[in-house]
């Protein structure tokens, strides 16, 4: 099937997508600093780069798109039905990439948290998501 936006409509639309501050992030952040934590934005010193890092407690926070990280049961990662080895490949290799970025994490002493932006709607289980997780166990240093 062919794709009902022109090419340069579909690029215009595509170029509006970005990795970094995106609005489910901003609204994690927001709600982190109103519960008194301070972060580091995409840590670059960490394995995957994790959207927001609390180094001092050795924990990292990844908030991810439903839709581009595989978010398994959400009506939000539906794959196109058009270009579907595409879709497949690519959105397979992201799982594999953040599967293997929690593990790197985990082996050097850090606490993961996933938060999918389907999970940002509700502003009440995302702050009780985070603080269940942040007022959990840290880990002691090697």
């Amino acid at each position: 099937m062919a794709d009902v936006f022109s090419r340069e409509k579909r690029s215009a639309i595509m170029s509006r997508i970005h990795g970094t501050d995106t609005e489910p992030e901003l609204q994690v952040r927001k709600k982190l600093f109103s519960m008194g934590f301070r972060y580091r934005k995409h840590y670059a010193r960490l394995p995957g780069k994790p959207d927001i890092a609390l180094p001092k407690d050795k924990k990292a926070i990844f908030v991810h798109g439903c839709f581009w990280h595989g978010h398994l049961d959400c009506k939000r990662s539906k794959r196109p039905s058009s270009n579907v080895e595409f879709w497949q490949t690519k959105i397979g290799r992201t799982i594999e990439r953040d599967r293997n970025n929690v593990e790197l994490l985990t082996a050097l002493g850090w606490k993961v948290l996933t938060v999918w932006s389907c999970e940002t709607r509700n502003s009440e289980l995302l702050g009780q998501k985070l603080k269940d997780f942040l007022n959990g166990p840290t880990i002691e240093k090697k």
